[in-house]
């Protein structure tokens, strides 16, 4: 029975962050540089990549295997690299800016 509630509970908060992203222990969160304030920064939730897919399907071939070490732009993604290479309507939904709050609603 416990295992059934926490199940549904797991399921229920699942539903009600979807579509935003709030980093937890494992994601990575991209700093804004200096010049960009008024946008959040992106959460990139590794967990739930991990969980679906293999290191090498990202590493070191979309990204170095050192945090910050490479430079993301949203004009870099649109043009397919980075996260652009799966996020583009194909394997992964499409990064627009009608998806703008599904990386960055903060911290």
């Amino acid at each position: 029975m416990r295992l059934l509630a926490r199940l549904i509970g797991g399921v229920a908060l699942l539903v009600l962050t979807a579509g935003t992203a709030l980093a937890v222990e494992g994601d990575v969160v991209f700093k804004r540089d200096g010049s960009e304030t008024s946008t959040p920064p992106a959460v990139f939730p590794h967990w739930i990549h991990r969980i679906r897919y293999k290191c090498y399907a990202c590493h070191p071939g979309l990204f170095q295997m050192k945090a910050g070490a490479d430079t993301i732009t949203m004009e870099a993604i649109g043009e397919g690299k980075f996260c652009g290479a799966c996020h583009n309507g194909g394997p992964a939904a499409a990064v627009g800016i009608d998806t703008c709050n599904a990386c960055h609603a903060g911290e």
